[in-house]
């Protein structure tokens, strides 16, 4: 392999690389997935990574304003759309994305919505109205569950638009993981990041009973998206069933844990529990 094919390849490499560093239950469950399925998550989420941690801390670790970031972020953006229209990137992660933006039909107003949630993250507000959550979460969450659900259809050999339940059901579940990330991590967001994002919630006091409203909620997400399931092809259901099932663990073990304890703690799913839910999808098994 030589050229363009070989420059492809290696920043898809790359991006499985990126994957497998900094999310064992997405990378658990993307194996599931056909390779070329498989490469083509990993290309998103690589992308929806690095801009994650040009807002998130590295880069202010690495002693780069507010300004430089939103900088920075907002090149990374006209990146990513300029190679969707050319084909190539000199950013690796970029052009794998690209690429498979192309090959798929990922359309440029999802990048243009996930990057508007992601300057919000430069400079945050010190609380979210519900309007602007809504927002945020479909440019943080939702489209990045449509981008997905555009590579899942690959396996049914499909490009573009999927059923509109399967659209509603990525948009969930998209929704449903930023949510359970938001409340598992209240703590670090607020104290490290300053960040509030649940409408009408301080973290320094929350509450029983606005635990239990927002986990009710995800539990709502996770289970429109369970709906959607019967849309997708043999392994892309397979593998979305692995990731319903951990975040659906995930979301019980926080509706269990008093909000003192979320406040203070991390709370995530035993090594042994993320395996028997994997075996389970694998098995075919729906999740619980």
């Amino acid at each position: 392999m030589t050229g363009l094919g070989l420059y492809t390849g290696t920043a898809r490499v790359a991006s499985a690389r990126v994957i497998a560093a900094y999310s064992t239950s997405f990378a658990a469950a993307s194996r599931l997935l056909s390779r070329r399925v498989r490469g083509g998550i990993a290309d998103i989420y690589a992308l929806v990574r690095v801009a994650d941690e040009i807002v998130d801390g590295p880069a202010a670790e690495a002693g780069v304003d507010a300004a430089e970031r939103r900088r920075i972020l907002g090149a990374l953006e006209e990146d990513a759309l300029a190679a969707m229209r050319r084909g190539f990137s000199a950013n690796i992660v970029v052009h794998a994305f690209a690429t498979t933006a192309r090959e798929v039909g990922i359309e440029e107003g999802l990048v243009v919505d996930f990057f508007a949630s992601m300057r919000t993250d430069v400079e945050p507000p010190s609380s979210f109205d519900d309007e602007a959550y809504r927002r945020y979460i479909h440019g943080s969450a939702e489209v990045v569950g449509t981008m997905c659900l555009r590579v899942f259809m690959l396996e049914g050999g499909a490009v573009g638009p999927a059923h509109p339940d399967a659209e509603e059901g990525a948009r969930r579940l998209g929704a449903a993981f930023q949510k359970v990330n938001f409340l598992r991590d209240l703590a670090d967001d607020c104290d490290r990041l300053g960040r509030r994002y649940f409408p009408g919630v301080d973290p320094a006091v929350l509450t029983d009973a606005q635990k239990d409203a927002i986990v009710d909620d995800i539990e709502s997400d996770l289970a429109a998206a369970r709906l959607a399931l019967r849309h997708l092809p043999r392994r892309a259901r397979r593998a979305t069933v692995a990731a319903l099932g951990l975040f659906s663990d995930l979301n019980r073990r926080l509706g269990a844990a008093p909000a003192e304890r979320i406040r203070r703690e991390r709370l995530s799913v035993p090594r042994l529990a993320k395996t028997a839910i994997v075996l389970r999808a694998i098995a075919g098994r729906e999740p619980r």
